[in-house]
């Protein structure tokens, strides 16, 4: 049975889901009914392929219009709650993207609407679907590095100053009075803090029994682009990730459990796993993953579990009401980063081995003598 689908934003990140879409509709499981957009995508934006779909800027209309069963939602972060619920309203089901909401009360607010409506919803953290999270998690319950001690993300990555200008709400803390929330740990490197999570098996709100948060910019935003959180788990683990977009030389982030006898790496993006313990060699692992928005379809279809819930993001949304609540992110001082004029962004002086030394410290930068670095804030 094919299944039609809504994807309501199809420009930026949209253009990967359209890309999904095509190959779930080339396997005969989905089909592509409708787009929302303010500005309708024109032939050339559509991949080869996706046939014609239906265009409205008016979500609910073409919901109303298609009769589609899923509804892909990746628009601004501040628009996630109220389109989830127009889709809830009318019994469609949702692939949310990540982060699903710019506020803890935004969160519940979905979350609780699409419980009451009887649909699903799926959030698209794309690494929970990676079979190295599971894999991970039963190293570290079968003892292959003794006693977790807790778990750090790491993630220096780099953006242009073009990154903010490329729509309105980009590196904003709020817009017209309303909650965006553009930071670097709450959206593109969402992954390594829900990741992490996912790992100290705290993936819920109940989960977390403490965050500190350390939010700085380089760039001339509102918004975090140096940023490092520890979230202390009820189970009284460290979680702690490290993140900048001004990194020097940017490499792929990661996630690493450290036990007492030894520690995990999980490249995220990579599903790529090495295992360092005593008394062995390294070990490393690849694995598969799972498409979200296959999933989903496949548990409509045929009851396969679905693999994010609102629920298993609730840990995560707590990082995202702690960072909403901190003071606004400090400027660095001058001096302390510079502009690559070729590429035309901003880089941290020494920002790259700080970001690992925090993964692998499990602590925040003003723990490890950052000149820069301010008063950690703490939210409980």
């Amino acid at each position: 049975m094919t299944v039609d689908i809504v994807l309501a934003g199809a420009r930026g990140h949209g253009h990967w889901h359209l890309d999904n879409i095509r190959r779930l509709q080339d396997k005969g499981i989905v089909r592509l009914a409708g787009i929302c957009e303010l500005t309708p995508l024109t032939a050339d934006e559509l991949p080869e392929g996706l046939g014609a779909p239906e265009q409205s800027a008016d979500f609910g209309a073409l919901l109303d219009s298609t009769g589609a069963r899923i509804a892909v939602i990746c628009t601004p972060i501040h628009t996630h709650t109220d389109l989830a619920l127009t889709a809830a309203r009318r019994g469609v089901h949702l692939l949310l993207e990540k982060p699903p909401a710019p506020s803890y009360a935004e969160f519940r607010r979905m979350a609780d609407g699409v419980a009451e409506a009887g649909v699903v919803c799926q959030i698209g953290f794309q690494s929970l679907g990676s079979h190295a999270v599971p894999a991970v998690r039963e190293l570290i319950a079968e003892g292959a590095i003794g006693e977790l001690a807790g778990v750090g993300g790491a993630g220096a990555w780099a953006r242009p100053e073009a990154y903010y200008r490329r729509a309105p709400w980009a590196g904003k803390r709020r817009l017209n009075g309303v909650d965006v929330i553009d930071g670097a740990l709450t959206n593109p490197l969402a992954h390594a803090v829900a990741t992490a999570l996912a790992l100290a098996g705290a993936p819920r709100a109940e989960d977390v029994a403490g965050i500190e948060t350390e939010l700085l910019r380089a760039n001339d935003i509102e918004s975090d682009d140096t940023s490092c959180v520890r979230v202390t788990t009820t189970g009284g683990l460290p979680v702690t990730v490290a993140a900048t977009l001004c990194a020097e030389d940017p490499d792929e982030p990661y996630v690493v459990a450290h036990g007492s006898h030894g520690r995990i790496t999980l490249w995220y993006k990579q599903d790529r796993v090495l295992l360092q313990r005593a008394d062995h060699g390294p070990e490393e692992y690849e694995y598969g993953r799972t498409d979200l928005l296959e999933n989903l379809v496949e548990h409509l279809t045929d009851g396969t579990e679905l693999l994010v819930t609102p629920d298993v993001t609730g840990s995560f949304m707590k990082v995202v009401e702690a960072i909403r609540q901190a003071p606004d992110p400090a400027p660095l001082p001058e001096g302390t980063w510079q502009l690559l004029p070729d590429e035309q962004r901003r880089v941290v002086s020494g920002i790259d081995g700080l970001v690992a030394a925090a993964a692998d410290n499990l602590a925040l930068y003003s723990e490890l003598g950052a000149p820069w670095a301010l008063p950690k804030e703490v939210s409980t």
